[in-house]
């Protein structure tokens, strides 16, 4: 495979920069949106990156020396990095791997080792519609804003990585080459091989590397398409899987849901903001100045304290309009125009554009998908 270079675009998008948080929380299966903030993320992912490296002929140590990461195995789990400083390292390891294309390396070479209740799960599902709910597991262990959605579309599946930001795609694709080679490899460990994904869709344009991922990844592969999605063949979904291990899968999910249930309560500004959207949705069609008002603090304020994160008001409005939004079409037998009305919008055309801009699909598709899982 070849190497991409050093001439790709280094800006870093909403989606690069969530997606920094999945690689650096080591889950690789999923899709995040735009991050709650720009705060140091976990980086318990660190050996994987070391293996990958190694695995690509290079040493990565000078890299983490470079950029001034610490390397200690002994208090990993609270290790952290900024998201930008990720992508840092992601660079300077594409540039030191010719022969590979190490994005497709990570993910190939990633696995569960500090979630191993998650893996047990996956490995041990009877089917991979089982399987699938290991994406809103990880959305409530890691970030409530990592969203992928399992669609049935006819005779085909699509695992679909949504975005809940505000539509813009900047900055190159390497995190979500990543996500799908673990993907396609974890495919390979409950399918066996040939993997019988139908193709993979990409947003972006082809890069100048585009062969490297037809024989990395031997499906058809379509750039420049409406979202990032892999498909398979629908009746995959439900066929019984060798690796099935009922009891294990059982107590995976037990261990999981124990852990779910430990999680502590979140707190902070964004928290805030978050709660008092969740509470008043008619704050959704209101500005910045009623939001400070219901925080009791002055709207300068709370775009200064926003700023200070790394946040924008209409952002983090948007991603709590689409989680609010999804679940009422996909619990709720709530009417589309009465959902628009309550999330603010004036008209249900102007809900339908802003939720096709988020996911890819209008609100009827996503609750008619949803009815089937």
């Amino acid at each position: 495979m070849r190497g991409s270079g050093n001439g790709a675009e280094k800006s870093c998008s909403a989606v690069d920069t969530a997606l920094a948080h999945l690689l650096g929380l080591g889950i690789l299966l999923c899709m995040a949106a735009t991050p709650l903030h720009n705060q140091p993320i976990p980086f318990i992912t660190l050996p994987n990156w070391v293996k990958a490296a190694a695995h690509c002929g290079f040493n990565i140590q000078p890299i983490f020396r470079d950029l001034g990461i610490q390397m200690d195995l002994i208090h990993l789990e609270s290790a952290t990095i900024e998201p930008a400083l990720l992508l840092k390292v992601m660079d300077a390891c594409i540039a030191r791997s010719p022969k590979h294309h190490f994005p497709f390396v990570l993910g190939e070479t990633f696995a569960f080792e500090y979630l191993p209740d998650i893996e047990t799960f996956l490995t041990t599902s009877p089917t991979l519609r089982d399987a699938a709910r290991v994406f809103d597991w990880v959305r409530e262990l890691i970030n409530p804003m990592i969203n992928v959605q399992l669609l049935e579309e006819g005779d085909l599946a699509a695992l679909v990585l949504i975005n809940a930001g505000d539509g813009r795609e900047f900055g190159p694709p390497y995190f979500r080459e990543t996500i799908f080679a673990s993907v396609l490899k974890f495919g390979r460990m409950l399918l066996g091989e040939p993997v019988p994904f139908y193709r993979l869709q990409m947003r972006h344009a082809p890069p100048s590397y585009a062969a490297a991922y037809d024989e990395f990844f031997r499906v058809p592969v379509l750039f420049n398409q409406p979202r990032y999605a892999l498909e398979i063949k629908r009746e995959l979904l439900d066929r019984p899987l060798d690796s099935a291990f009922p009891a294990l899968h059982q107590q995976a999910e037990y261990r999981v849901e124990q852990r779910l249930a430990q999680l502590p309560r979140k707190a902070g500004l964004i928290a805030d903001i978050e709660q008092a959207f969740s509470a008043q949705p008619r704050l959704l069609g209101q500005g910045i100045e009623q939001v400070a008002a219901t925080l009791e603090l002055h709207p300068r304020t709370l775009q200064r304290r926003l700023r200070e994160l790394g946040e924008g008001f209409a952002e983090l409005q948007a991603r709590v309009r689409y989680r609010l939004a999804s679940e009422a079409l996909r619990d709720s037998t709530e009417d589309i125009e009465s959902i628009s009305e309550r999330l603010g919008f004036s008209d249900r055309r102007s809900f339908t554009r802003a939720f096709v801009r988020w996911s890819g699909i209008s609100p009827s598709i996503f609750r008619q998908n949803g009815s089937t899982r």
